[in-house]
């Protein structure tokens, strides 16, 4: 938990952006992915200047602050900061996917999402609250009111 509120911490000092808000942090079990332990999840909302592709690279040097290493696919991680969306952008090249392809499957994107913003269009998918659900057979636990 610590690890997630420090990187909240750190989206909310970045140049050329503005935070809105953060959800509650939330307990979940990893998607597909056997033998590991539950991650901690949560949704931040900014307003950001630098166009998309810049700003994820902005996203993967917090993750190296942390410690993170892209190795292998879905391998154990200590940060794992995802673009999920960039306004109404809608693109799909070899740099990004906005919005994030699986965004409408994940109750643990969904669930911190419908916090903050539980009326948002997901740009081809439909509304937050609606995709959330659709997921309701998977496990979440909001663990703390606010995520800083």
């Amino acid at each position: 938990m610590l690890t997630v509120r420090a990187a909240i911490l750190a989206l909310r000092e970045l140049p050329q952006t503005e935070f809105i808000a953060a959800s509650s942090l939330y307990r979940t079990a990893p998607v597909g992915l056997r033998h590991q332990p539950d991650f901690i999840n949560a949704v931040v909302e900014l307003i950001a200047v630098p166009p998309a592709p810049t700003f994820l690279e902005t996203l993967f040097e917090i993750e190296a602050r942390f410690g993170r290493r892209r190795s292998v696919k879905n391998a154990p991680r200590t940060l794992d900061l995802d673009l999920l969306l960039y306004g109404d952008e809608v693109r799909d090249d070899l740099q990004l996917t906005l919005p994030h392809p699986r965004l409408h499957e994940r109750a643990f994107v969904l669930a911190p999402l419908a916090e903050i913003a539980p009326h948002l269009e997901i740009p081809g998918r439909g509304r937050v609250a609606d995709l959330l659900l659709q997921c309701a057979g998977q496990r979440i636990e909001r663990l703390l009111p606010q995520a800083a």
